[in-house]
């Protein structure tokens, strides 16, 4: 993953590049070998949790689910591009390959899944809030809506397949000549995938301060939420757009150059390279930071998770009564 361009200026302007390289190398191999198979136990974890317990899922839980889908898709994803030979001139992880191509598209699906999960859910809460006897914020409605956050996520991260696309038959179609750069898909993630998620969660978040503000003696005692899902809605927006604005950061360094015509030169190349790379590194460890925060945040997930307990060990047990009645029926 990590790599220092060979700019031939020599050695010495090497060893800085070279340091940063090995330390962020181990800990890329530090986060492979504890990080993604954490994510990938807790966020299968919750799932399974909330998928046992459908009908006491609340609003947070299904957008909490949402996000777990999407973390198992970035644990996946991780080793794939953390140990991604960028730098050793394999063919099949060129930037135009087909391998390249496939796993980007997942990773935009699964980056755009996550931060809008993140912002309806800021939003919901703040409907939940503000109008709490109605049902705009319910499960059902949630359920439905993340639904469409799939969808549109599909259709969006296929920009770079169709670019790709594009690039292949240029000599071809004149009509793809102008939508063969990777920094027009560039734009359209960092568009639709961070900019607007952004915002909406920026609005959410003001228009909940202002109605905490606003509560008198008489709302707070008339049943307001828990505060542990108030925590756990800013713990959850400030780790996941923390950990992915770096990520939609170099983006929009990429595009800025592109459109300038200015190409990073020999001396900024490593750097680019690290920021691109680091920033990628991030986005993978939200996968596992967000249902971390869910299991010590969220009050109800342990009383769930030892329901989910109990009927396993009563499915284990009923199983073995089984066994041992069907023996004496067989002598």
């Amino acid at each position: 993953m990590w790599s220092c361009p060979l700019n031939g200026t020599g050695s010495e302007d090497q060893l800085p590049c070279q340091h940063v390289q090995r330390a962020l190398s181990a800990l890329s191999l530090l986060y492979l070998l504890v990080g993604v198979p954490l994510g990938l136990g807790y966020n299968a974890l919750l799932l399974l949790v909330n998928l046992h317990d459908a009908g006491g899922m609340a609003m947070p839980d299904v957008y909490f689910s949402n996000m777990a889908a999407a973390g198992l898709v970035l644990g996946a994803l991780a080793p794939a591009h953390l140990l991604g030979p960028g730098a050793a001139g394999w063919a099949v992880w060129d930037a135009g390959s087909e391998v390249h191509v496939s796993l980007l598209v997942l990773f935009n699906v699964a980056a755009l899944v996550t931060l809008y999960s993140t912002a309806l859910l800021a939003l919901d809460c703040y409907i939940e809030r503000a109008l709490p006897r109605t049902y705009m914020s319910s499960v059902y409605n949630t359920r439905h809506v993340c639904g469409f956050v799939w969808g549109g996520a599909l259709l969006t991260g296929f920009s770079p397949l169709l670019f790709h696309i594009c690039g292949h038959a240029a000599a071809r179609l004149a009509e793809c000549s102008q939508v063969r750069h990777t920094e027009a898909a560039d734009a359209i993630m960092l568009l639709s995938g961070y900019l607007v998620p952004g915002l909406a969660v920026l609005y959410a978040l003001v228009l909940l301060t202002r109605i905490r503000k606003e509560d008198t003696a008489l709302d707070r005692d008339a049943g307001q939420p828990d505060p542990s899902a108030h925590r756990l809605l800013v713990a959850t927006v400030c780790a996941q757009f923390g950990l992915w604005t770096p990520h939609y950061l170099t983006l929009l360094g990429r595009t800025v150059l592109a459109a300038r015509g200015r190409p990073a030169d020999g001396h900024h190349l490593g750097a680019l390279l690290l920021a691109k790379d680091l920033s990628r590194f991030l986005a993978f460890a939200s996968s596992a930071v967000v249902p971390l925060l869910y299991r010590h945040i969220d009050r109800n997930f342990p009383g769930k998770l030892r329901q989910l307990m109990r009927k396993l060990q009563r499915g284990h047990q009923s199983c073995s009564l089984d066994e041992a009645g069907a023996q004496p029926a067989m002598a």
